[in-house]
C-alpha cells in the first residue's frame, strides 16, 4: 500500500481534481484505491458519490478503531475498486492549528488497520490518496505524518506558487521532526494554458525553486474536468477530446508518482511506463 498526501497551502488550485484524476487513472489500471477526504468542503466525497455511511473521517480521527474505520469507508459510485473514507463538515472543528503528536498520529494508526478489514479473497488497497485542506492545521499535518509521499499541487500564478513553497516547507519540517520516511514526490502544475506567457513565466519560476521536483507532466486547463466532476464520473470515462488529453496526463502523472514513491520505504507498483502512457 502506498499512501500519498496531496496538498497545497493555497486554496482553489485543484488538489481534489488531482486526487480524483489519480484515482481515475488507478481505476483504469485495476489498482484498488482508497480516497481519504480530509477537506471539510468534502468535494472528493461529493464527486465519488458513496452511499451513506454510519461514520465519517471525523469519527475515525476521534476513535481510530477498526469498527469505526470500517463504518466510515464505502465503495464509490465509480466502482468497487475505488473506495472513499467519507469526509464531513465536522472535520473543521478538529482542525486544531497546534495539535499534539498523539492526535497527529491517529490517522496513521487508522490506516495501519486497513489490512485487518479485508474479507476473504478481497484485494488490499494499492494506493491511498489523502485529499488535504489548504491549511496547515491538524488535518494536513496528520496526512503528512501518515503518508509515505507528498504531492504538491499549484497553478502557474503568483499566489499559488507561494502556496506550493510553503507546503514544501511543511513537508520538510514533518520529515525532520515526525516522519523521516516522508518523500516529496514532486510539484504538479494544474490548469496550464500553453500559450499564456504568464503561465510559462510561473512554470520557469517553479523550476528555479524546485528543480527536478517539478513534474514534467503538466495538467492542461480543460472544461472537461469540471464537466466530469459535475457528473460524478471518472475523467477517463468522459469521452471528449479535452478529457482524453487530461486523462493521458493523469496516466503519466500516476506512473511518475508511484515510481518516485518507490524510492522511499515502500515499493512502488511496478507498471511499465509505456503501458501507463498508452490508450
Amino acid at each position: 500500500m502506498q499512501t500519498v498526501a496531496v496538498l497545497s497551502l493555497k486554496g482553489g488550485v485543484g488538489k481534489t481534481t488531482v486526487v480524483l484524476g489519480l484515482a481515475s487513472a488507478a481505476l483504469r489500471r485495476g489498482a484498488r484505491t482508497l480516497v481519504v477526504d480530509l477537506d471539510p468542503q468534502c468535494n472528493a466525497t461529493t464527486t465519488l458519490d458513496p452511499a451513506e455511511t454510519e461514520a465519517t473521517l471525523a469519527d475515525v480521527l476521534e476513535t481510530p478503531r477498526p469498527a469505526v474505520l470500517r463504518a466510515a469507508i464505502a465503495p464509490s459510485a465509480w466502482g468497487n475498486e475505488v473506495d472513499v473514507m467519507v469526509g464531513s463538515e465536522e472535520l473543521e472543528s478538529l482542525n486544531d492549528p497546534d495539535p499534539g503528536l498523539r492526535r497527529l498520529e491517529k490517522l496513521g494508526r487508522a490506516l495501519a488497520e486497513l489490512g485487518s478489514l479485508l474479507a476473504d479473497g478481497e484485494l488490499p488497497y494499492q494506493l491511498v490518496l489523502l485529499d488535504c485542506p489548504p491549511s496547515l492545521g491538524r488535518l494536513t499535518r496528520s496526512a503528512l505524518v501518515a503518508a509515505q509521499g507528498a504531492l504538491l499541487v499549484t497553478e502557474p500564478t503568483l499566489y499559488a506558487v507561494s502556496g506550493a513553497q510553503r507546503a514544501f516547507e511543511a513537508v520538510e519540517q514533518t520529515r525532520e521532526e515526525q516522519n523521516p520516511n516522508l518523500v516529496p514526490l514532486g510539484v504538479v502544475v494544474n490548469r496550464v494554458r500553453t500559450h499564456s506567457y504568464e503561465h510559462q513565466f510561473r512554470i520557469a519560476e517553479l523550476r528555479e525553486s524546485f528543480g527536478h521536483l517539478v513534474m514534467p507532466v503538466a495538467l492542461p486547463d480543460r472544461l472537461a474536468v469540471q464537466q466530469a466532476q459535475g457528473a460524478c464520473t471518472p475523467i477517463h470515462h468522459w469521452h471528449t477530446p479535452g478529457a482524453r488529453e487530461v486523462a493521458l496526463a493523469f496516466n503519466l502523472l500516476l506512473a511518475r508518482v508511484l515510481r518516485t514513491g518507490g524510492r522511499g520505504r515502500h515499493q512502488a507498483i511496478a507498471w511499465p511506463e509505456d503501458e501507463a502512457s498508452g490508450e
